[in-house]
C-alpha cells in the first residue's frame, strides 16, 4: 500500500489517444488499460489531486519529428497522420485537467509538463498509459532526473509484449521509482 498526498500528487497518463489505443499490446489491451486510467483519474479529481494528460502529435509533414537517423524509423504516413490520431480517447478528459503535447517519447522535454507540475507543488507523479517501453519508461526516467517521487502503475500500462512490459517494471522502474497497482494506492486523510 502507497499513501499519497493529494495536494503535492499528480496522475500523469501517457499517449491514451485515438492513433495509439487500438494498437496490439500486452499484458492487456488499449481498452484495458483506457478503462484503468479513466477509473484512476476519476479518483484523483475527486481527491483535489492533479490529472495530467500527455498526448504525441506532430505537423503533416512531420517538420517537428526527431530527425535522427535510426535503425528502425517511425513508418510516417504520407499527408500525415488522420486527423483523429493525436486526439484523447473518448470520455477520458474534464474541465480542470491539464494537457501536455510532446513530440517525442517523453513528455518532459519541450514542453510545460515541468513547469505545470512546479507551479502546483507537485513532488510526486503517478503514472500510466501507453506504451510501457517507450512514453511511460522515457517520461518516468526523465520524471526521476528531475527529482520527482515516482509511482509506476503496473496495471495501468501495457507494451507491444508481455516481455518487454515486464522487463521495464521489473529491471527498470524498480530502480527509478516505486512499482504498485492502482488498487494499493490511498490518498492521505486531510489534515483537520
Amino acid at each position: 500500500m502507497i499513501t499519497i498526498d493529494p495536494k503535492t500528487t499528480a496522475l500523469v497518463l501517457i499517449d491514451l489517444q485515438n492513433g495509439i489505443i487500438a494498437g496490439s499490446y500486452a499484458p492487456r489491451s488499449g481498452a484495458e488499460v483506457l478503462e484503468t486510467c479513466r477509473a484512476l483519474a476519476n479518483q484523483f479529481r475527486q481527491a483535489g489531486a492533479a490529472v495530467v494528460l500527455v498526448n504525441v502529435g506532430w505537423a503533416a509533414d512531420f517538420g517537428d519529428a526527431l530527425p535522427q537517423k535510426v535503425d528502425q524509423p517511425p513508418q510516417r504516413p504520407e499527408g500525415g497522420l488522420p486527423k483523429d490520431w493525436s486526439t484523447l480517447a473518448r470520455g477520458l478528459a474534464r474541465a480542470g485537467d491539464i494537457r501536455v503535447t510532446k513530440r517525442q517519447w517523453g513528455a518532459f522535454h519541450g514542453t510545460e509538463l515541468d513547469l505545470q507540475l512546479r507551479r502546483r507543488g507537485i513532488e510526486t507523479i503517478v503514472l500510466g498509459g501507453l506504451v510501457t517501453n517507450f512514453g511511460v519508461e522515457s517520461t518516468a526516467r526523465q520524471s526521476w532526473e528531475r527529482g520527482y517521487e515516482t509511482i509506476l502503475l503496473k496495471d495501468a500500462c501495457s507494451a507491444p509484449s508481455a516481455e518487454l512490459h515486464d522487463l521495464a517494471f521489473r529491471h527498470v522502474f524498480p530502480r527509478i521509482g516505486r512499482v504498485t497497482t492502482s488498487g494499493a494506492l490511498r490518498f492521505a486523510a486531510p489534515e483537520a
